[in-house]
């Protein structure tokens, strides 16, 4: 595996621990988005991009958080959930999507992340500075290409694909 590009947005004027959010390519094939470069008690660390913990809704079948006392479509009040601790004693609220499995893969994504936030650290601080976490390409992917004996490229999509729906430009599939 080799981390092919870092791409950093940093946080700017924040009272939090956060900060910058990463995305890396690795070996230029694959995306990982959403990465946090949070501050610790022994300097900087990686936080993988993670998704509340849920549970379902006994009475309508809903995903809610784990911490939820009522739910978001029903109004029902959900029972407390007992979450096993962690290694630290922690309560889990959030899962990973994505993570390293050894050791040594999750220090050269640190490293490499780490080293591109003090690069990036040093370009914003040149006149005119852009970031480019945000040019990472993230246009709306099209579902059906259009016949290629049409020469209206504006119609619609020939058939909606099952289950996805569409909100504010972006697709997402149904919970």
């Amino acid at each position: 595996m080799r981390i092919t590009e870092v791409r950093i947005k940093l946080m700017h004027q924040t009272t939090d621990r956060l900060l910058a959010f990463g995305a890396i390519t690795i070996d230029n094939a694959f995306v990982v988005r959403d990465l946090k470069l949070i501050m610790g008690p022994q300097g900087p660390f990686v936080a993988m991009p993670s998704r509340k913990m849920t549970t379902h809704c006994p009475r309508c079948g809903l995903k809610n958080p784990v911490r939820a006392n009522y739910c978001n479509q029903c109004g029902n009040r959900q029972p407390e959930v007992q979450l096993a601790p962690d290694a630290d004693g922690r309560r889990r609220l959030y899962a990973d999507i994505a993570h390293p499995i050894s050791v040594a893969c999750r220090v050269a994504i640190e490293r490499e992340v780490v080293q591109e936030y003090e690069r990036e650290v040093e370009r914003s601080r040149q006149p005119g500075y852009v970031s480019r976490y945000d040019d990472m390409g993230d246009e709306e992917p099209r579902l059906h290409a259009p016949p290629a004996d049409r020469d209206d490229q504006s119609a619609p999509l020939a058939r909606p694909v099952a289950g996805i729906q569409r909100t504010n430009g972006h697709v997402s599939q149904p919970r």
